[in-house]
């Protein structure tokens, strides 16, 4: 299998290998290459990901096919393994359900106007200092290289799949401490079915940091921001969502926005040779399409099974730890890893405050949805999109020409209107229903 996989990368990765003409000059083992390439690195990220999926499809197929959840005895691992595969039934109905969530809502809206804008404030901040931190410090683990003197060039930290792991596992922990602060609604949905998302949310991750070894980081944003396309496309495809007239027409104007500013500006990377723009360009797409299943597959599971969000962050970080953790044990991932910290310290407090940011950003997610609505964050993260590509831009000195600005401009209108045309329709959704409701109380 290693075999098979170092010859795909030499028919794929050739560019990349040659990398700079003082690179070409190195005596280097060619293997090193080879292993090095995100292609072949993606390869045994995925066998590992394999020993935890082949065996438990297996084993989820052989408990459902003899109905385990009829035979199954009153043990710990019983009920764990039902409760794994079959999840359990409800124990309150969906009125008293209904009645509390709205009570939830009504109890918000009651509160006085200083305090809720104290606290909306409060999430302004959380979220924008949370992940404006989290962006320059992806961008300075994953393209500046520690170590750098006058003699020493310094080395790059290569194992994103690393830093997948530990920012999941304290997120993980957070919202376990959460659930056992705060009072969850019962938890009824097959654990199994978090492992979708969890996969789905790892590979977006991963081709996240992958990404910024090929595009800059205002680039990065800008895909980011342009997601639009691809989310309504896999809203179509998983659960069969239809779009308004202006849905469509801000994409375009994304699109477009995102066309100008990668054709006009320059690019900042860590590789300057002719795979930068082919290995970027499929880093980003893989980025899009697996962050558009995770939020759609999320979606699903809050209709069908009407878990929290924070209930929804353990189950999906749970199988995210799981899945990153055997596949690093495997590669010896974690050997590799603590070995760079030995070399590097200053990597250890960039990591730990990555991982922070990433948790803590969650929660504020969280948080703010559910007070203040999707509308209300939308326009929030939109604002840190855009303060995102202006620090970059400072810190890191990536150009932008007057055109690729105008494109920015194009980008984050768009995203406004539809944010605009959306809230505009849901008002129009509910005087329509309040006009219906009342013409039927009249006729009784």
């Amino acid at each position: 299998m290693t075999l098979l996989l170092l010859t795909v990368c030499f028919l794929l990765g050739p560019a990349h290998i040659q990398g700079t003409e003082e690179a070409s000059e190195e005596v280097v083992p060619v293997l090193y290459y080879w292993t090095d390439f995100w292609l072949f690195r993606l390869s045994l990220n995925l066998l590992g990901y394999a020993t935890i999926f082949v065996p438990g499809y297996l084993l989820i197929r052989h408990l459902r096919r003899i109905k385990y959840n009829e035979v199954a005895g009153p043990g710990c691992i019983s009920n764990f393994a039902v409760l794994c595969v079959f999840g359990k039934e409800p124990h309150i109905s969906l009125e008293e359900g209904g009645l509390k969530s709205s009570s939830t809502a009504s109890s918000q809206q009651d509160k006085p106007f200083a305090k809720r804008a104290l606290r909306l404030l409060a999430c302004v901040a959380g979220l924008q200092i949370s992940y404006l931190t989290w962006g320059v410090l992806q961008e300075r683990i994953m393209t500046i290289a520690y170590g750098q003197a006058d003699l020493d060039k310094g080395e790059f930290f290569k194992d994103s799949q690393f830093l997948v792991f530990i920012n999941r596992i304290l997120a993980f922990i957070m919202a376990l401490v959460v659930i056992m602060v705060r009072k969850q609604p019962p938890h009824t949905a097959p654990l199994y079915k978090y492992s979708f998302s969890s996969f789905s949310n790892i590979m977006s991750s991963w081709c996240q940091y992958e990404a910024l070894k090929f595009v800059s980081f205002p680039t990065q944003v800008l895909a980011k921001a342009s997601k639009v396309i691809p989310v309504m496309l896999m809203g179509k495809v998983v659960s069969k969502k239809t779009y308004q007239y202006h849905e469509y027409v801000t994409a375009v104007m994304i699109s477009m926005g995102l066309f100008m500013f990668l054709l006009t500006s320059g690019d900042v990377t860590r590789h300057k040779d002719s795979v930068t723009t082919t290995s970027g360009l499929i880093m980003l797409i893989g980025y899009m399409l697996f962050d558009s299943f995770t939020s759609n597959w999320q979606g699903e599971l809050f209709t069908q099974y009407k878990m929290s969000s924070i209930q929804m962050m353990a189950g999906v970080n749970l199988f995210s730890c799981l899945l990153t953790s055997v596949s690093l044990i495997e590669q010896g991932g974690f050997i590799d890893s603590a070995a760079f910290m030995l070399r590097h310290p200053d990597f250890i407090m960039d990591a730990v405050l990555l991982s922070i940011c990433s948790a803590s950003g969650q929660l504020f997610i969280f948080y703010t949805i559910s007070q203040y609505g999707a509308v209300v964050f939308v326009i929030i993260m939109t604002v840190r999109q855009g303060f995102a590509i202006l620090l970059s831009c400072l810190i890191y000195g990536h150009p932008v020409t007057a055109i690729g600005g105008f494109g920015i401009f194009i980008l984050f209108v768009a995203l406004f209107l539809r944010i605009y045309a959306t809230q505009r329709q849901r008002s129009l959704k509910k005087k329509v229903a309040v006009s219906q409701s009342a013409a039927g109380g009249q006729k009784v």
